[in-house]
């Protein structure tokens, strides 16, 4: 784990809403179509924000978008949408981008920041995806955070 200020910056990105799985991948591929046909992939940082905990919200309202970074002059086409990243400070945690280890780092992250006095600031926790971490299987679980305790 490291920790790290992510900056503010400008992103396009594609939504979803519904129950979380195999429609969210669909989605990330269709991205990464999109951002390499745009000349985006192998320059600009994916994210993907999963908003909603669906052991709380019902699965049809869980929001997910994928995201990737635009230079500020960028002009987006009709297939996505564009806003701002809110930056501010994370703990970043690289790890290999299978299901399993996903899962387990899920479940882990949080007894870590726990155990380290960080409190998860009230934003999105997102997944980065440079071009070399999608080229050889890896990502980070970048969680937002408040000053230690």
């Amino acid at each position: 784990m490291k920790i790290e200020k992510i900056e503010k910056c400008k992103i396009a990105y594609m939504k979803r809403t519904g129950a979380y799985g195999i429609e969210n991948f669909k989605l990330m591929e269709n991205f990464k179509i999109w951002a390499s046909n745009n000349n985006l992939l192998d320059t600009g940082t994916i994210y993907t924000i999963a908003h909603d905990n669906p052991e709380i919200v019902p699965p049809q309202n869980c929001r997910y978008d994928v995201c990737i970074t635009i230079s500020n002059d960028y002009v987006i086409d009709n297939l996505v949408n564009e806003t701002e990243l809110d930056g501010g400070d994370y703990a970043i945690y690289k790890i290999n981008h299978t299901t399993e280890d996903v899962q387990k780092a899920w479940t882990e992250i949080f007894v870590d920041l726990n155990q380290k006095g960080y409190i998860v600031d009230n934003k999105p926790i997102m997944e980065r995806y440079s071009k070399d971490m999608i080229d050889n299987g890896y990502c980070e679980i970048c969680v937002p955070i408040k000053n230690a305790i």
